[in-house]
């Protein structure tokens, strides 16, 4: 596969900026999965200097399983171009879902929990993906969780 083909892919996986996959693949030697593991691992240290950023913009998200549980999560983030963005939206969807799930008493105990759709990871570790991905700090503000 040549560099380019490389770069894209790794991109496709990750989300990253062409320069950050570059980068990553130059020093993991043109292997993609020390790669990607590279930018993981500097994105999510790039998430700890994002977490005091004010979250002004957000939107809030309902879901409804089986008519029987309903959520309403508020999820924030710094402008209201990440709160249009596809991996924004998705989280809300999912972190609806997760709650939905495992019925968590607060926001802290959400984040805490293993994610439903793979447990080797927290749901903290799903927002800070998706914060490396899309550049800005998001945040769970409030959720509600009701069942018949």
């Amino acid at each position: 596969m040549s560099d380019t083909n490389l770069v894209q892919k790794l991109r496709e996986m990750t989300g990253a900026g062409v320069m950050d996959c570059k980068k990553a693949l130059d020093d993991a030697k043109n292997d993609i999965e020390k790669a990607k593991a590279l930018i993981m691992e500097r994105g999510l240290a790039k998430v700890e200097k994002r977490a005091g950023r004010e979250t002004g913009a957000g939107m809030v998200k309902a879901y409804v399983h089986n008519d029987r549980i309903g959520v309403i999560v508020e999820l924030r983030a710094e402008t209201d171009f990440v709160v249009r963005s596809e991996p924004f939206q998705e989280l809300a969807r999912e972190i609806a879902m997760q709650i939905s799930a495992t019925a968590p008493e607060n926001i802290e105990a959400l984040l805490k929990q293993p994610y439903i759709r793979d447990e080797s990871k927290t749901v903290e570790q799903i927002v800070g993906e998706v914060i490396a991905k899309v550049g800005e700090n998001i945040r769970i503000a409030n959720f509600a969780r009701l069942s018949a």
